[in-house]
């Protein structure tokens, strides 16, 4: 063999070397972060809300008329989306006959079982 093939398969395993460290370190550092964060319990959105009002320090007085404002106002929010909701669905309606004249029927099949799945999971979501 001589000095130039050699020196050519000395850098062909040093760079091949150097690759594997690359995938061994991004592998480690990938587990190491699902480990690390994604272990971890996420926070649901009352205990988000529990966390900010114990950092306000509110007197007892204070949470008895903030929870009576908060209980209110989720009131309001659930008569406007009732007031809503006809409206809603008949434009989700409308734009359902113009994309099923788009679609193929298998096609439609298909974006209905796909687009139910994506609003589950959005509502399972945002009960978190």
């Amino acid at each position: 063999m001589n000095r130039e093939s050699r020196f050519n398969w000395q850098v062909r395993v040093v760079a091949l070397s150097i690759f594997l460290l690359g995938f061994v370190a991004g592998a480690l550092a990938l587990n190491a972060y699902h480990v690390w964060f994604a272990a971890a319990p996420s926070e649901t959105r009352q205990q988000r809300f529990d966390r900010i009002l114990d950092q306000v320090q509110l007197t007892d007085a204070q949470k008895t008329d903030f929870q009576r404002v908060m209980g209110e106002t989720k009131e309001e929010f659930q008569n406007l989306r009732k007031d809503q909701d006809p409206l809603e669905a008949a434009i989700r309606s409308r734009a359902d006959e113009k994309l099923k004249g788009i679609l193929k029927p298998e096609q439609w099949e298909k974006f209905q079982r796909l687009r139910k799945e994506f609003r589950d999971a959005e509502k399972a979501n945002s009960q978190k």
